[in-house]
């Protein structure tokens, strides 16, 4: 086999490699969705998995890795380490020309190489996808799950990083933290449900892969936050200062479920490239507003002159 090695992405490859990921997906996709009228599999084509700007945003923000054979670019894995011991693969893709010659378990090699300190490694895939089974298991990954829709796994290595201050397997359920220092503290395969956290410093907080459903967030100061890959379907904000906040290539979930804004100030605000399609707009100021730099009061009077005649 040729000589496989792994360096991070950078912005410029985000093209080549959104296209061979879409290649490599819709080809998995091919293969293992009867028809058409499968229900969506988000294991074999993950959500924005054929976008740029998707690709973009993995490559700034999470570990992205392309895969060089000889020094053409023929992967990547995507994957996210929480605090020093912890990582996630995310996606993993190989150009399907250059699949079933091991790549994949070299890739693997490669990753945990990469993050020595990582002890435990996750994942989820289809429960479609076989191969896949047998190919983690391979490389000695361990069932943690299995329904439906999918199959999660975990692999744990041994690593030369203290573990004298490793909490492992104990309940202790209802314990009450007052005024502790836990900086830098690690969570992981933690049930937390029902916990509560209050004039806390969370500052710099790192989570991801939670289940934070019917959770209520009050007077919280998220500044400078990043929100990215979430599902906030039937949410409500409700006193929420936007000022400066950027909504970027967000949709409506499945449903297409319509959001809705009352009582919201949004002067300044500015909607391009969007799909504004059946908006209604009611008993609202729109001096300045403009769409296609017409001022929408022209547009207004222009339409009750009209009715007029």
């Amino acid at each position: 086999m040729s000589f496989i090695t792994i360096e991070k992405a950078t912005i410029t490859d985000a093209e080549k490699l959104t296209e061979m990921m879409k290649r490599t997906f819709d080809e998995e996709a091919k293969k293992w969705l009867s028809n058409q009228d499968d229900a969506i599999d988000y294991n074999i084509q993950p959500p924005g998995y054929s976008s740029i700007e998707m690709t973009k945003y993995m490559i700034r923000e999470l570990e992205y890795f392309k895969v060089l054979q000889d020094n053409e670019i023929i992967g990547g894995i995507i994957i996210t380490i929480s605090g020093t011991s912890f990582g996630r693969i995310d996606r993993i893709f190989v150009d399907p020309i250059y699949q079933g010659k091991g790549i994949g378990s070299r890739i693997i090699n490669l990753v945990e190489e990469e993050f020595p300190n990582v002890g435990i490694w996750d994942l989820e895939t289809s429960s479609k996808q076989m191969n896949n089974h047998y190919f983690y298991e391979k490389m000695g990954y361990r069932k943690t799950f299995e329904s439906e829709d999918e199959y999660g796994y975990q692999k744990k290595i041994e690593t030369s990083s203290e573990e004298e201050n490793v909490v492992e397997n104990k309940d202790i359920s209802s314990t009450q933290y007052v005024n502790c220092d836990m900086e830098k503290t690690e969570y992981y395969d933690v049930n937390l449900e029902g916990s509560s956290f209050s004039n806390s410093n969370l500052m710099k907080s790192h989570i991801s892969n939670c289940n934070f459903s019917h959770s209520k967030f009050q007077n919280i100061n998220l500044r400078n936050s990043l929100y990215a890959d979430l599902n906030l379907s039937n949410s409500e904000m409700i006193f929420v200062t936007l000022g400066g906040v950027r909504f970027i290539d967000t949709n409506l979930g499945d449903k297409n479920m319509p959001i809705s804004f009352e009582r919201c100030d949004l002067e300044g605000s500015k909607f391009s490239n969007s799909n504004l399609r059946n908006v209604e707009v009611q008993k609202s100021d729109l001096t300045g507003m403009k769409i296609d730099n017409v001022p929408v009061e022209d547009l207004l009077d222009a339409y009750y002159q009209l009715n007029k005649k």
